[in-house]
């Protein structure tokens, strides 16, 4: 009460996690908005994956909508880990779990996940929950699970073994999963509700490049949760090619970049919530073949060609002031090389300097903004991609002065020590984009020596292994790709806002 007093004499009301859980009813009863205001605010900072399911609960019981909102959301986003790290998670009544799993948003890299929610759930009190069974298994999207995975762990489940209900629930998918097994190459038909996908968290999107002999100004974005590519109708009107890509503050950013006659110092950003571009300050050096990174809050623009020089110099964007300034150059002039950021520091690799391919690398320390050089990369490489992945820097790809290159090479700046071989790539490439997408490496595109390619491929860390993804649309090299996360349109870029509607829900949608 004396905080609520406090407040209504002084405007202000400290909120700790000591003090929260009282407050908010009592400000509550007594209608005290602004103390409702600043404990969903306090809240909505706290919420972690170990305790959002409380506080979601919490901020429903008060009627605090906007928390509530925030609370789901973070729910569908961090789902994985709250079923790892979240006690209360096993305490969800079943109509709170069964709409979770019935979220076309929630975030799951795959729908084993959700059988492994419902198991959790469901043998953390058999007795009284084996009756919600048949209904939550209704919740997997049978058509994203591997039929290895479905035989072995779900219709191998104890509870699904002694209930002849959740057979015939499973019988669907039975039919369907062994169709799809029986032919290895066929596609799951998306339409079916069976294998609706769920909307991608992340949306990848890939734009610009070199396809059929000249430079385009394509967009492509790739839903990750159906496999599948898109073409998008918000291109940029002018077409390149061998450009920087980024993404900051939910814009994504075009840098530098080639047309076939002129080598660019333009700067394009595109807003994928408005579907505009717009005009961003110029860089004061024309870079095309530019390697650019974004660290700190700041956009990099190493080294690049500017149609006469491959270029050590670097510069930085400041997107608040929409102001670039030059800062320390390399000690190595290079176009066509690749730089990430990792652990505080800003890393580049290969390159081209007009008369050799390189296999030197270097870091920059923004703090001192020194250059040096780390331990040179087993390979030479230029048109290479560098990523920074799970406290290490991958080296993919590039061409060595003689042939492109499907071989791949892993540095830990945190282990010291040397470049080591990671497993190779189905394709050998150059010159294509790399991003990180459901915590894998994806490779998109490029050239493989004697055409561009539209293929993809991702690397799981887990397994260290590579695997198929759809190909693109449009053959192209020299392209660039980025990922926005969490963007509120998402649905727009999925598939699910390109298939054809349901029998029947288009006329509910007019009704």
């Amino acid at each position: 009460m004396s905080l609520i007093l406090d407040y209504a004499y002084t405007g202000s009301c400290t909120v700790t996690a000591e003090n929260v859980e009282n407050l908010l009813p009592y400000a509550d009863q007594f209608d005290v908005v602004g103390v409702i205001q600043l404990c969903c605010q306090f809240l909505l900072q706290e919420l972690r994956p170990h305790n959002c399911l409380g506080i979601f609960k919490f901020a429903r019981c008060y009627f605090c909508s906007e928390l509530e909102k925030k609370g789901k959301l973070y729910i569908r986003q961090h789902f994985a880990r709250i079923l790892k790290e979240c006690n209360e998670f096993k305490l969800l009544s079943f109509e709170e779990l069964e709409d979770i799993l019935r979220d076309d948003e929630l975030n799951v890299r795959n729908e084993e996940l959700v059988f492994q929610a419902v198991k959790a759930w469901v043998e953390h009190d058999l007795e009284n929950r084996r009756k919600y069974i048949s209904s939550l298994l209704s919740c997997i999207r049978y058509g994203h699970i591997s039929y290895k995975y479905f035989k072995s762990k779900i219709l191998q489940w104890q509870p699904v073994i002694e209930d002849e209900k959740c057979q015939e629930a499973l019988y669907p998918a039975v039919v369907f999963l062994t169709l799809l097994d029986s032919r290895p190459d066929a596609e799951a038909d998306l339409n079916d509700p069976l294998a609706r996908p769920r909307i991608p968290y992340e949306i990848l999107f890939a734009v610009g490049g070199w396809s059929a002999g000249s430079p385009t100004s394509f967009v492509e974005t790739y839903d990750t949760r159906a496999d599948r590519w898109f073409l998008s109708i918000h291109m940029d009107l002018s077409p390149r090619a061998y450009h920087g890509l980024c993404t900051l503050n939910n814009f994504i950013y075009m840098i530098g970049g080639f047309d076939g006659s002129d080598h660019f110092n333009t700067v394009r950003c595109y807003d994928p919530v408005a579907n505009t571009w717009i005009e961003r300050a110029c860089m004061y050096q024309a870079r095309c073949y530019v390697s650019v990174v974004v660290h700190d809050g700041l956009i990099y623009a190493l080294g690049g060609y500017n149609g006469r020089t491959r270029m050590s110099s670097v510069e930085r964007y400041y997107p608040d002031k929409n102001q670039w300034e030059m800062t320390t150059p390399m000690n190595k002039q290079r176009s066509d090389a690749s730089a990430a950021s990792l652990g505080g520091k800003i890393y580049i690799v290969g390159g081209f300097n007009g008369q050799e391919v390189l296999s030197s690398a270097e870091v920059f320390d923004p703090e001192t903004k020194q250059w040096s050089f780390i331990r040179s990369m087993l390979s030479p490489r230029s048109g290479v991609s560098l990523i920074a992945y799970r406290d290490a820097l991958y080296a993919l790809g590039g061409f060595n002065g003689y042939s492109r290159l499907n071989t791949g090479e892993r540095f830990c700046p945190y282990r010291g020590g040397d470049w080591q071989e990671v497993t190779e790539m189905f394709s050998a490439r150059s010159n294509f984009a790399t991003v990180l997408l459901d915590d894998m490496i994806f490779v998109i595109g490029g050239f493989n020596g004697s055409t561009t390619i539209p293929h993809v491929e991702c690397y799981d860390g887990d397994t260290s292994e590579w695997y198929d993804a759809a190909p693109m649309n449009l053959t192209r090299s020299a392209l660039s790709a980025c990922v926005l996360a969490g963007l509120p349109n998402a649905r727009s870029f999925s598939y699910l806002a390109k298939a054809v509607p349901a029998a029947g829900a288009d006329q509910a949608h007019h009704s």
